[in-house]
């Protein structure tokens, strides 16, 4: 059911007093508003009715709660940088802004953790750590916000070693819907007191509250970095060689598979020059014995599955380069073919599954002659199909909404899940009954209309109407 939102009227009489309250950090110019939606996505753009950039916790609980007191849709706003919808206003309203809450707000590095405010960027951090000797290792590629990053449970290319958000928020500050203002846990390691309400908050994507303040864990920069790539003969040996990896107990810190589509497409867009073969992009991370032993058992395993020897990045520079490549890799995929639009894809399986459901996919793409590339954080069964559309021819657009369906359905078939990074947002709503089942999609919308009867939180997102 749609909820009772105000009229264009009301909703205009509530935004004339927002602009009397917040001057120029309110706006509702059309330009303004179309920077603050959803445009790398399959989901087409909506944008709000209005922007509001915050500043304090005390400034969201206050707009919150009068969204609430005139029934306003509400859409929380870190960067930008999800792909999924979650950023879209389909029933309008007020985009909320956390860009100006920016400041880091205590880093302890006895404790290993730092407490930011939510609009802080990944990148702003670990500038700010380099001195400490820690970093902020969850690397989704774009500078994401840490707030945006909790939203949606973010993870990235170092998942493999240092996890999710899901692992490295330690606790949060929320606003609720009812405009009160909850810390959902202390910083000590762990607590076995009541629920676990920071897991809660972590991948809600802005329905059950707005996350102002977020204190994550963090991880020493190690002694010995050292990245690298090696060309396989086809996808599947190259994920048989990840498989062996994991199953040897090798530290690997970042393993990441590009097929030779992609490979070609990274080659003209970001200057490499790669045999156009499947690749692993490797780093390990320890001392420099450690690390010595890492790379040596590495290369053995990939040999055994025919792979080449690796070649290393020694300069921070060159692993800079490389590593560059691979968070364009989208991008250049879209390039090779001017005026398709890619879709960002993301399956996560289990690991003895992931050579099957590869190679499966690519084969569906192929017997349906969608172009695309294949990559992904494969350390941990997450792997993208960057298929390529032209939005604009009707047969096209039916066939990549049956190829997502597929997807989606052969990650279910074998233990896995719809999304492994990206979130739900708008575009994956559909696929939750066949992973959850009906009983828990009931749950998740009980809590969702104890904390939200209203529905203004970030509404038409995450949950299937």
């Amino acid at each position: 059911m749609i909820p009772a939102f105000a009229s264009p009227a009301q909703r205009e009489a509530a935004y004339g007093a927002l602009a009397h309250r917040f001057g120029n950090r309110f706006s509702q110019a059309e330009a303004v508003r179309n920077q603050h939606v959803n445009t790398v996505t399959w989901v087409l753009p909506e944008p709000p009715e209005a922007v509001l950039e915050a500043e304090t916790t005390e400034e969201v609980s206050e707009i919150v709660r009068f969204c609430a007191e005139h029934r306003i849709p509400l859409i929380p706003f870190g960067t930008g940088t999800s792909v999924d919808g979650h950023i879209n206003a389909p029933l309008g309203g007020l985009c909320l802004s956390l860009r100006r809450m920016n400041r880091i707000l205590a880093v302890n590095p006895e404790d290993f953790d730092a407490t930011v405010q939510a609009g802080v960027t990944r990148e702003q951090l670990n500038a700010h750590l380099r001195d400490h000797g820690l970093f902020f290792p969850i690397d989704p590629g774009a500078d994401a916000s840490i707030g945006g990053m909790a939203a949606t449970r973010a993870s990235g290319t170092n998942a493999v070693r240092y996890g999710t958000m899901r692992e490295t928020v330690v606790s949060l500050t929320v606003v609720l819907p009812d405009g009160s203002v909850s810390r959902t846990a202390s910083r000590a390691r762990k607590s076995a007191a009541a629920y676990d309400m920071t897991r809660l908050f972590v991948g809600s994507e802005g329905t059950l509250g707005v996350i102002t303040e977020v204190t994550v864990r963090l991880s020493g920069i190690a002694e010995s970095i050292r990245a690298g790539y090696g060309a396989f003969p086809d996808v599947e040996s190259a994920c048989h060689t990840v498989i062996e990896t994991l199953q040897a107990g090798l530290p690997i810190a970042r393993v990441e598979l590009l097929d030779a589509a992609q490979i070609v497409a990274s080659n003209a867009y970001s200057k490499l020059a790669l045999e156009p073969k499947p690749h692993l992009f490797v780093e390990f991370h320890g001392t420099e014995t450690a690390t010595t032993e890492q790379v040596a058992l590495f290369e053995s395993i990939a040999s055994a599955n025919g792979g080449s020897s690796l070649t290393f990045a020694e300069r921070p520079e060159e692993r800079t380069r490389l590593w560059k490549a691979r968070h364009e890799a989208f991008w250049a995929a879209v390039a090779t073919r001017p005026g398709s639009r890619g879709v960002s894809t993301d399956i996560s399986v289990p690991i003895s599954r992931l050579a099957e459901c590869v190679m499966e996919t690519r084969a569906d793409m192929e017997a349906h002659g969608i172009p695309g590339t294949m990559l992904g954080h494969v350390g941990d069964g997450n792997f993208h199909a960057i298929p390529l559309v032209d939005p604009g021819n009707p047969h096209e657009v039916r066939r990549m909404d049956a190829f997502l369906d597929r997807l989606a359905a052969r990650a279910h078939r074998v233990g896995g899940t719809c999304t492994g990074e990206h979130g739900v947002g708008q575009g994956r709503r559909h696929h939750l009954e066949a992973e959850y089942g009906p009983d828990l999609l009931r749950a998740m919308k009980a809590i969702k209309n104890a904390l939200d009867p209203i529905g203004f939180m970030n509404p038409g997102k995450t949950l299937p109407d």
